[in-house]
């Protein structure tokens, strides 16, 4: 499994963003079986930085309904990345 396969998408809201800018974390999503050492080293070599910590989150699907039809959102993982004093991952730079 490469790196970008295991990086899917960073998740970018309100929240995430005050956390980025007070806490300095970013949030991802992952690959369902990525584990918290494949997640900091595949960070750590596509943005260049140090990574302190690293926590993952199984988020399940909401189940949904429409009139009759019943169905259920998938299932996803969430990686809570910490960065190191000083390092910095800017997405939007420039925006």
């Amino acid at each position: 499994m490469s790196q970008f396969d295991i990086i899917l998408k960073p998740l970018n809201t309100e929240k995430t963003n005050m956390q980025h800018e007070d806490l300095n974390k970013v949030f991802f999503e992952v690959d369902k079986c990525a584990n918290r050492i494949e997640i900091k080293k595949a960070i750590e070599s596509i943005f260049k930085v140090k990574v302190s910590a690293v926590n993952t989150v199984q988020i399940k699907g909401k189940k949904k309904q429409r009139g009759k039809i019943t169905g259920k959102r998938r299932d996803w993982k969430k990686a809570i990345v910490t960065l190191m004093p000083g390092e910095r991952i800017d997405f939007f730079e420039g925006v």
